[in-house]
């Protein structure tokens, strides 16, 4: 098994962070990791605002019902971007770059979140984004809180069989 495939395995979600802060050079390779990912027709859809600014996250965190856990974050790293849903291609390389960003922090130990920004707005005043673009998502990032560990979900990820096709259906 390779390191990558290792990383994207035990990858989980996390909400709940530890108060160390993320080093400059780290938060330098998650921006980085998301700033090389692929997009449709390299258009490169995206401006990623991140903030350490602890009263800035929580101002963050209030802008989406599922959000609260941006509050806690060493970093958060909004996506801006123009109307995502112009083109069908952006929402999907948001997504890319989400995760390269989040796979990155995995390997160097730190875990993160994405959260749904419901009100875009109220995001986009809070970091003095231009009104031409606006913010849809937003992942916290921050090493672990230690909690007990969590039993696997029951249904847990479907079986192979289950999603995995070969040639036809």
């Amino acid at each position: 098994m390779t390191e990558t495939f290792d990383i994207i395995r035990t990858k989980r979600a996390v909400r709940q962070f530890t108060d160390q802060a993320i080093s400059d050079d780290v938060v330098a390779n998650i921006l980085t990791a998301g700033r090389l990912s692929g997009s449709a027709k390299n258009m490169q859809p995206w401006h990623f605002v991140a903030v350490r600014d602890h009263k800035t996250l929580i101002r963050l965190s209030q802008c989406g019902a599922y959000a609260a856990h941006i509050a806690g974050a060493a970093l958060g790293i909004a996506l801006a971007t123009p109307d995502p849903f112009f083109r069908l291609t952006v929402p999907f390389d948001l997504g890319r770059a989400a995760q390269n960003m989040m796979l990155t922090a995995w390997a160097e130990g730190i875990g993160s979140e994405m959260a749904t920004i419901y009100n875009s707005d109220q995001a986009r005043d809070v970091l003095g984004i231009p009104p031409d673009f606006v913010v849809v998502w937003c992942i916290s990032f921050g090493y672990p809180a230690e909690t007990a560990p969590r039993q696997p979900r029951k249904d847990g990820r479907r079986k192979p069989g289950e999603v995995i096709h070969f040639e036809k259906w």
